[in-house]
């Protein structure tokens, strides 16, 4: 028998022990549903760019808008989910992203794109990601790590299952059949896996207790957590690891033809291609296997190991930037040391201030993913212009995740023992008090 699986005797008689993987389905199908918009863009710029008569930088304030909402609006989606249930919000979420390609292509002006692409789909998709990260913390306290890398390893791959339709139907039908279409199936899909969607009942797992190597805090209200200091040295981790990743990911293509990849074969294939979809599934692949292996080691362990493999892929990147097989390798290492950063800080924050907020608490951490966006691509094309080479770029990436990687072992981990230690002797109604006196 597994004693992991939640006893029907600790939580409510609908829940059985098939509940959650059930959850852990329907989440996967939404954060698929929820990768579209912004993997799938790429696709759509030059017929939008031809059909409108604009400017490609003009358009391309639609993806911005996209990952802005996505991730600034967090905090308030989340708490959305909270007021309102998971299902109502979910499904809304479903909905409003394949609404958002239907809106898009009856747009016939430039604001009419940034409104229907950008402002709902960036509002559709942000609800599914915040609420099934938030969802699955919850409903897998003692595998935190795996589930949340599964959901989120449906977000990462899940455009692979519609890039290639999508793109034989641009080229059959036009962009306005093609989103039409799959916005109804995104829409469906979106609207069906979401009203499956549901918060865990009151004293879900209440029996369960996690092991040393993760261990876990009663539940802090995020006001609390936004006072302490553990919270915000997660948030300068995550965005230094989102921003040294973005930095090197982002430019892959301009740097692969400094580098003399552009037009080489590797295996029979284009080098950089092939690189692009190898990169496609070590990202995804690397959520749930780094999560999971938090589940077992440890999450500051696990960040070590992970970020120190990314430095070391990025160190070996730049070493052998003109042999195409390394160029091709290294660059799926690279993924897979980044990608995982989606499953271990969701699973440490909640780890640290329980799951009944973490929806909300997650949607403010998310921020720190805005931060990379913000600052990855831009600083890297600055840095490249202002010194006239990579090794600038390379350099400051590897320093951000050698960084990353020494702070998750001397300060994240000594941090939150001390915090789990003093959690078992505060009673859950004072916790939050512990949090707003150490930062008085």
């Amino acid at each position: 028998m597994n004693t992991n699986e939640p006893r029907r005797g600790a939580v409510s008689a609908a829940v059985t022990p098939s509940t959650r993987w059930w959850q852990l389905a329907f989440g996967t199908v939404c954060a698929m549903v929820a990768s579209n918009p912004q993997y799938i863009w790429t696709l759509l710029t030059h017929p939008l760019v031809t059909k409108l008569g604009v400017s490609l930088p003009a358009l391309q304030i639609t993806f911005s808008l996209v990952i802005v909402l996505q991730t600034f609006l967090a905090p308030l989606e989340g708490y959305l989910i909270e007021r309102f249930g998971a299902r109502v919000l979910m499904a809304l979420g479903g909905a409003l992203t394949g609404l958002s390609w239907i809106l898009t292509s009856r747009a016939d002006s430039l604001l009419g794109v940034y409104l229907s692409y950008g402002v709902v789909g960036g509002l559709g998709v942000g609800i599914i990601v915040v609420g099934v990260i938030g969802l699955m913390a919850r409903w897998f306290p003692d595998r935190r790590g795996f589930a949340v890398g599964v959901v989120m390893f449906g977000f990462g791959m899940g455009a692979m299952l519609t890039t290639f339709p999508i793109t034989s139907s641009l080229e059959a039908s036009g962009y306005q059949h093609t989103l039409v279409v799959f916005g109804a199936i995104l829409a469906v899909a979106g609207l069906l896996s979401g009203l499956g969607m549901r918060v865990p009942p009151p004293g879900y797992m209440a029996d369960w207790r996690p092991p040393a190597a993760t261990g876990e805090a009663p539940d802090v209200p995020t006001r609390a957590m936004l006072r302490n200091p553990i919270f915000w040295l997660m948030f300068v981790m995550m965005s230094m690891m989102s921003t040294s990743g973005l930095m090197v990911t982002s430019q892959i293509a301009t740097f692969s033809r400094d580098f003399g990849i552009l037009g080489v074969t590797v295996f029979g294939l284009a080098a950089l291609p092939l690189a692009l979809t190898l990169d496609r599934i070590t990202n995804g692949i690397t959520r749930p296997l780094f999560g999971a292996l938090s589940d077992r080691i440890g999450r500051e362990n696990t960040m070590f190991i992970a970020f120190a493999l990314e430095a070391a892929a990025m160190t070996g990147w730049l070493a052998l930037r003109n042999d195409p097989v390394a160029f091709v390798v290294l660059s799926g290492v690279v993924f897979l040391g980044w990608g995982e950063i989606f499953s271990l800080f969701p699973s440490t924050l909640t780890d640290t201030f329980g799951g009944k907020h973490a929806i909300v608490n997650y949607g403010f951490l998310s921020y720190a993913q805005g931060i990379g966006s913000i600052l990855g691509g831009p600083v890297a094309a600055l840095l490249h212009e202002r010194t006239g080479g990579w090794s600038w770029v390379f350099g400051t990436a590897i320093t951000l995740d050698v960084c990353a990687a020494v702070l998750a072992l001397v300060a994240l981990k000594p941090l939150r023992r001390a915090w789990f230690a003093r959690a078992l002797q505060t009673p859950q109604a004072d916790l939050h008090l512990v949090a707003l006196k150490e930062t008085a």
